[in-house]
């Protein structure tokens, strides 16, 4: 199994060109992020290059201090678009793959403005891959999305090939359980795949799911995709990686 570091909390003390270059010693297959806007493109193409790393995932802007997405949020259209189109240039300027789209805290009234805003940021990416996120209610009340069959319905009714879900089998567990038949089910909707430990989403070794299990089990229905690793360490980074060795082997 490919291995992304998912650097908005992997070496999250360093300079984002120098946490790539430390997932790059630690051994993964790729990178991705969330907010790098702070940094100059030209800085975070020399870390790429450098590395022989690709950045395959960056988020579009959260908002306000207490916002969690724009996308999803009658009302602020104008704003989460232009969110989309920074998030879009970024990526495209670096060679970034997919672009996960933050719905932010709505209700179902909320639905027909987040698909709009989906389509506008499906045409504006090209061959760029749109990712939707399905977020726990339990760290996030009232985000807008948050269960795999909402997400898989939401790219059904958009309709666009460049429309995908980033299956995070952290909020996909909390959030239903019976994680491995799910995932099979909505597969090829699926765009990438995060994991952390469940319920505390520390280290993946101290889960009660079995990280080993599932990504042999992803391999075997055909998901060719990485899993990026998106889970809070306790103290450096580089002590938390003893799983590793076992989900590379997959």
């Amino acid at each position: 199994m490919k291995l992304s570091a998912n650097l908005g909390f992997l070496w999250k003390d360093l300079p984002l060109p120098d946490a790539i270059r430390a997932a790059k010693r630690a051994g993964f297959d790729a990178v991705e992020c969330h907010f790098p806007y702070d940094v100059a493109i030209d800085e975070m193409n020399a870390a790429l290059a450098e590395t022989g790393l690709p950045m395959i995932g960056l988020n579009t802007w959260k908002g306000g201090e207490s916002e969690f997405g724009l996308a999803a949020l009658p009302g602020r259209e104008a704003d989460a678009r232009s969110a989309i189109d920074q998030a879009v240039a970024y990526a495209r300027a670096i060679g970034c793959r997919n672009i996960h789209v933050m719905a932010g805290k709505s209700g179902p009234e909320a639905e027909p403005v987040f698909r709009a805003n989906l389509e506008h940021a499906c045409e504006q990416a090209g061959d760029i891959t749109i990712l939707i996120e399905p977020i726990n209610d339990r760290d996030v009340p009232g985000y807008h999305l948050s269960t795999l069959e909402q997400a898989a319905d939401i790219v059904a009714r958009v309709g666009r090939p460049n429309l995908k879900i980033m299956a995070d089998c952290y909020h996909v567990q909390i959030m239903g359980g019976d994680l491995v038949r799910r995932l099979e089910k909505h597969l090829s909707a699926i765009g990438h795949v995060q994991f952390a430990a469940v319920p505390s989403r520390g280290r993946p070794d101290e889960s009660e799911l079995n990280y080993p299990f599932i990504a042999g089990a992803l391999t075997a229905m055909g998901y060719d995709g990485w899993m990026g690793a998106e889970y809070k360490t306790n103290g450096p980074t580089e002590d938390s990686l003893g799983w590793m060795a076992s989900l590379q082997s997959r």
